[in-house]
């Protein structure tokens, strides 16, 4: 007989007669929150951005969240690192602008709602088939073979244009067959409800992985593959077939951008895109789930926004690159869990004013840097509109003494306040950590 009770509380009558029952397991309910949270910012976001680029945007970053956060899986849970990812999401585009046409011809009858899982069907066959060789290797050796896979991809898509579409690129229309109570993907708003709906159930789906035996398994060969290998476990198997399903969920991006865009150019497998997710996953924290998408959301809006303010922006990127790898290598998440975990033991309003003398003093240095960066570029570029650079409300010469002592003694005094700064910090922090280790130490006697 059944013990009484829910499903979870059943076992069978000769486990109980062994006295052997199964406990009872709360709900997780901070985690239904965190989901339910997240469901509802995908739903409400438009609202509270209505404007046409508002809803541009918003489709970007979901689009970019499943494409990092499917990179996450080869960096952050397996430790490998690929220069090449975008050949799995740019194949992942054209595939699915391909079957799109074929849709509009009526030689493919598939709705347009199941075209990114044709792109996800593709970036899986292509990572099956590189897979394979790639995964052979670990380490270095693996990072310069996806290296040279992007480039004989990148290379491939200006010479055959019968499916790349050269230099062009390939062209669609999204708007196909009759509507589906009244949906017709034509207008914005309904494609990002779509690409909500995918980033949900992928980023829930990449989630359920990580919490499985392959998941699990993935993680040792990343920290000690040598161990994995002695109990037992094929370590390039393990790869292997994490790679494959990398490539799916970036290939369901790569698909996802063909509906938002209708063009697939090489520019979606070049070398550029892939260094984009290798340095957003990093800056948002590879080392948690969650860091790839704020490496998500910050790729979009320096594409998208940041772009439009400077021509430098690719040279300020790489100074914030250089930036975290030198003082918050664990990324932006890393950030958020050591405080709150200082924040669990009751000291981060200690740090406040330490905080708030970071930010002032970089910011010091951020701005000495950006009107020299600023004059620099008007120099090489503009000198021709004059000698006079607009930067920040204010006038710089670029052929005066005055502007260039003065971003400089700006550089330096911020520098040398924000490194005084810093040790204060540290300082602090070390006082703040160890008496952490210490509580911890004495609640696990008590």
């Amino acid at each position: 007989m059944d013990l009484p009770g829910n499903g979870a509380g059943r076992v069978p009558a000769g486990r109980a007669a062994r006295g052997q029952y199964y406990e009872f397991r709360p709900y997780n309910v901070a985690r239904i929150v965190i989901w339910t949270a997240f469901a509802l910012v995908l739903a409400v976001a438009p609202m509270l951005f209505t404007s046409g680029l508002g809803i541009t945007i918003l489709s970007q970053i979901g689009i970019a969240i499943i494409a990092c956060l499917s990179y996450n899986m080869l960096l952050g849970q397996g430790g490998m690192l690929s220069f090449g990812h975008a050949v799995y999401t740019g194949l992942g585009t054209y595939f699915a602008i391909h079957a799109l046409n074929a849709a509009t011809k009526g030689q493919l009858p598939i709705p347009v709602s199941l075209l990114p899982l044709v792109g996800g069907l593709g970036g899986m066959a292509i990572a099956i088939l590189f897979g394979y060789v790639t995964t052979k290797k670990s380490g270095t050796p693996f990072a310069m073979i996806t290296l040279g896979i992007a480039e004989l991809i990148f290379a491939m898509s200006l010479m055959f244009s019968e499916f790349f579409g050269g230099e062009a690129g390939i062209s669609a229309n999204r708007v196909v067959g009759k509507p589906f109570f009244g949906i017709t993907f034509g207008p914005a708003i309904q494609v990002y409800y779509l690409i909500a709906v995918y980033t949900f159930i992928c980023v829930a789906a990449m989630y359920a992985l990580t919490r499985t035996p392959l998941g699990r398994i993935l993680n040792a060969v990343r920290d000690n593959p040598e161990r994995v290998e002695f109990i037992g476990y094929d370590t390039q198997r393990v790869r292997y077939l994490v790679f494959i399903l990398a490539g799916f969920f970036a290939g369901i991006s790569g698909g996802l951008s063909a509906l938002n865009f209708e063009i697939a150019t090489a520019e979606v497998v070049g070398p550029a895109r892939s260094g984009g997710y290798l340095l957003f996953t990093f800056l948002g924290g590879a080392t948690f789930f969650f860091g790839p998408i704020i490496g998500g959301i910050l790729m979009v809006l320096a594409f998208v926004l940041f772009s439009e303010f400077t021509k430098a922006w690719l040279l300020y990127l790489g100074l914030i690159f250089m930036f975290m790898v030198m003082y918050a290598p664990g990324g932006i998440a890393s950030l958020i869990m050591m405080n709150l975990r200082v924040a669990a033991f009751g000291r981060l309003k200690e740090l406040w004013v330490s905080y708030l003398a970071l930010g002032v003093t970089a910011l010091l240095v951020l701005l000495g840097a950006a009107a020299m960066i600023e004059m620099v570029y008007h120099l090489q570029l503009n000198v021709a509109l004059g000698d006079t650079v607009r930067f920040l409300g204010a006038d710089l010469n670029v052929k005066s003494v005055d502007s260039w002592f003065g971003a400089v003694f700006v550089l330096l005094t911020g520098l040398g306040l924000f490194e005084l700064v810093r040790r204060h910090f540290l300082r602090q922090w070390g006082e703040i950590e160890e008496f952490i280790e210490k509580e911890m130490k004495r609640r696990e006697t008590l």
